[in-house]
């Protein structure tokens, strides 16, 4: 009799935790906020899997080129991916969570060039470097376009910040946060101390968990992440996680 019941209790926890829930979502690589060999896979990752925790779902990251993760979520392959800048676009393809992260790009300088600006058009003349494929804001991008900014496209962050160090260029727009992290991973004290940044922000947005429209129970799902989100940040965890990322990082040597 006590082996029956053992069975049958063992085939009840079996069945529980087959029934667990879990979301696959995609991801890409953006240190320190995303990144598959990342502790937690990048805090923005840690984030999203701690607020489905707390809803009682499990995560799946798959990493993959930028492009393909987007993809593999907008198709419903996968339930979603993370994080995102909020678009009409987007909203038309995808379930857009409650803000993630913020993100603030700032131009970075070399210490000795003296610089301000208010508008983009302050930056007309100066001699920009960005990186191929990503959006610096409208005003930029609209300025770029009609030849009133000239900027040198490159192929990474990394290429255009040695371009910056070399005195090749003049300004380089980049999330500070993200950019704080790459020049701790690749460039030495010394070079770090040759830059600075300006205290305007060129672009400011919130990153989002994305979920496919494609995908049935996501409506659902989408409303369950942002109770989770939620809590979490009123636990103050989301605050201190973003600390813990930014306390290492400076540009002094």
């Amino acid at each position: 009799m006590r082996t029956l019941l053992l069975s049958a209790l063992f085939s009840l926890f079996c069945g529980a935790l087959a029934a667990a829930e879990s979301v696959r979502l995609t991801n890409g690589e953006w240190p320190p906020y995303l990144g598959e060999q990342l502790p937690h896979k990048g805090v923005a990752s840690r984030i999203v899997a701690e607020a489905f925790a707390l809803q009682g779902i499990d995560v799946a990251w798959e990493f993959h080129p930028w492009a393909r993760s987007l993809q593999l979520a907008e198709r419903g392959q996968r339930a979603g991916s993370a994080v995102w800048l909020h678009s009409n676009e987007r909203e038309e393809k995808f379930f857009i969570s409650d803000p993630v992260v913020e993100s603030g790009y700032y131009l970075f300088h070399r210490k000795g060039y003296s610089f301000d600006w208010q508008q983009v058009s302050d930056l007309q003349g100066r001699r920009l470097a960005g990186t191929r494929g990503y959006d610096y804001g409208e005003a930029f991008q609209q300025a770029e376009a009609s030849g009133q900014l000239r900027v040198n496209r490159v192929t990474s962050d990394e290429t255009a910040f040695r371009q910056l160090i070399a005195g090749r260029v003049d300004l380089f727009p980049m999330d500070k946060v993200v950019g704080f992290d790459m020049l701790h991973q690749h460039f030495s004290a010394a070079e770090r101390a040759q830059l600075s940044f300006h205290p305007k922000p060129l672009r400011s947005d919130s990153l989002h968990l994305l979920l496919s429209r494609q995908v049935p129970g996501n409506a659902e799902l989408i409303a369950r992440f942002n109770q989770g989100l939620a809590q979490l940040r009123e636990s103050g965890k989301v605050a201190q996680y973003l600390l813990e990322i930014q306390q290492p990082l400076s540009l002094a040597p």
